[in-house]
């Protein structure tokens, strides 16, 4: 069996192996949605093509939605020339359900691939026919939350951000500099109203799109690239909308051992793939099978019927907010960057099994959500902070068969810790002054800056997953040796002190030097993380 248009033809084959296939007619909503895009979506990798792609899906089965996605890359083209093109855009779906069983399904929502790359004219000339199309609807987003930095913790803007500002709409090379060329594209052409939906897992993720776009709009406005008036246009929310959401799907990295079922089965070429730019991906995409989607309902140029896709929520932007906040900031996230960062130093590989066999680390993650998040927390109504944990700890976290790996819940963990932490040790200081009650998330912060030295709790080095704050965070740390604590002077100050990390000085939130302490005892030795949290969790 083949992955491609022709591969499904044999339907047959498909079913023996338990695969389910599309039942709607995958070229005909494909060639539509080439005619006249009406949803598109950047940064294609795994998460958007099981989640974005999944509920598209469902939208294309069940008959509400009549055409595919548009499928945009900004950063990683080989995914496009490997994972795309290759098996004519399908992807093939597998949930891994708690009691170990799998889902497998084809998915054909993903009409076209393309690449944003303004050196390349024929793909360029087609994000910009996309963008032209006065059926798009919206552009929904998942590049990470570092896809919208434009600036260092400095302030300065990154080389390649100055380079996207000196050269102009025409030579874009970044997300965001890509998406406001294609802005202005539209202005120019027909001013169409459109929303702008940043699906990553960031709070207020609308803003953080909008300020980004507006920052570099107004940067080639100084330049004479761009004129006032699309200032203006891109300003005006009725015209183009940056609505907030709260996206939640755990979805590791494909598994090899699920590529080798899927070839057992006769299914050819699910080998995964490391892309030159260390992206993993495979033909197919695993995960667990809940999901929650909620978004903010503000569509200036209205929108396919969203909220009859499974797990997808459609509310105002006080409820999104709360629904993010009760995720992003104490029931699921805080409790994979206390605990993931922590699981790599202790030598343990995967997430789900961590948890099920060391009762100190599950105590840890559960004091995270139950006992210093949950307090926190206002019911955003249309899910329930109390029910959603619990499923948490019942079903997703302890599902084995997901494969989530600690380095992996470690990647780019500078970039969520203000959110993940700041917010809930700010909620602390603002009822009680100080947050210096709180236990398991400084102990969280201790264990990921521990988790930066790259030496795990038996001396031995790893390799740190992708950060873009890893250079600075280890110079900082360069002073600091393994089994001497007294090697540890003020080197976590600047660090812990840097609102622009953590939204807050944790010094002046009686959190500082408890940190430091936590962090001194896991330095002590052979086996002194593992210790540490053992004392902490007693």
């Amino acid at each position: 069996m083949k992955l491609t248009l022709e591969g499904i033809k044999d339907t047959a084959a498909f079913q023996k192996a338990g695969i389910l296939l599309p039942g709607y007619d995958v070229a005909a909503v494909s060639e539509k949605a080439k005619q006249a895009p009406r949803w598109a979506h950047f940064g294609i990798g795994n998460i958007f093509r099981i989640f974005i792609g999944g509920i598209a899906d469902g939208l294309l089965e069940a008959g509400v939605l009549d055409r595919g996605l548009t499928c945009i890359e900004t950063f990683d083209y080989d995914v496009v020339d490997k994972i795309y093109t290759p098996y004519d855009n399908l992807g093939l779906s597998v949930i891994l359900h708690a009691d170990g069983t799998r889902t497998y399904k084809v998915l054909g929502s993903m009409a076209e691939a393309v690449k944003a790359q303004s050196s390349d004219p024929a793909h360029w000339a087609r994000l910009k026919e996309v963008f032209r199309s006065k059926d798009l609807q919206l552009v929904s987003f998942t590049i990470t939350e570092k896809g919208y930095a434009l600036a260092g913790s400095d302030g300065i803007y990154f080389p390649f951000i100055q380079s996207d500002i000196d050269n102009g709409p025409e030579k874009a090379t970044s997300a965001m500099a890509v998406l406001t060329a294609m802005l202005y594209v539209r202005y120019q052409d027909s001013r169409t109203p459109i929303a702008l939906v940043s699906m990553d897992n960031c709070s207020h993720n609308g803003d953080l799109l909008r300020h980004s776009v507006l920052t570099m709009a107004d940067e080639w406005q100084k330049k004479g690239y761009v004129t006032e008036d699309f200032l203006t246009w891109l300003g005006d929310e009725t015209q183009v909308s940056f609505p907030w959401t709260m996206i939640d799907k755990i979805t590791p990295r494909p598994s090899d051992a699920i590529a080798a079922d899927l070839e057992a089965l006769g299914v050819e070429d699910m080998a995964p793939v490391i892309t030159s730019k260390r992206t993993y991906i495979a033909p197919f995409i695993n995960a667990e099978q809940p999901q929650y989607l909620v978004i903010e309902d503000r569509f200036p140029n209205g929108r396919p019927e969203l909220e009859k896709g499974f797990g997808v929520y459609l509310a105002d932007r006080a409820t999104v907010n709360l629904s993010e906040r009760m995720k992003v900031t104490a029931c699921l996230n805080p409790v994979h960057s206390a605990t993931g960062p922590v699981g790599v130093v202790l030598g343990e590989e995967l997430y789900a099994k961590m948890l099920n066999t060391d009762p100190d680390m599950m105590k840890m993650a559960r004091m995270v959500a139950y006992d210093e998040g949950l307090p926190m927390v206002e019911d955003p109504k249309i899910l329930s902070p109390k029910a959603f944990t619990d499923e948490l700890f019942t079903d997703r976290f302890p599902n084995e068969y997901l494969g989530d790996t600690n380095l992996r819940l470690a990647t780019d963990t500078s970039q969520g810790v203000g959110v993940r932490f700041g917010e809930t040790i700010k909620a602390y200081v603002k009822k009680y002054g100080s947050a210096e009650r709180l236990t398991a998330i400084p102990l969280g912060i201790a264990g990921w800056l521990r988790y930066m030295l790259g030496i795990d709790d038996m001396g031995n080095t790893y390799e740190l997953a992708p950060d873009p704050m890893v250079p600075e965070i280890q110079a900082a740390l360069s002073s600091v040796v393994f089994g001497d604590p007294s090697s540890l002077t003020d080197q976590l100050h600047p660090i812990l002190s840097n609102e622009k990390v953590f939204f807050i000085d944790l010094y002046k939130a009686g959190l500082g030097e408890k940190i430091e302490g936590m962090f001194r005892e896991m330095i002590a030795g052979k086996g002194s993380t593992k210790a540490t949290i053992h004392k902490y969790m007693m």
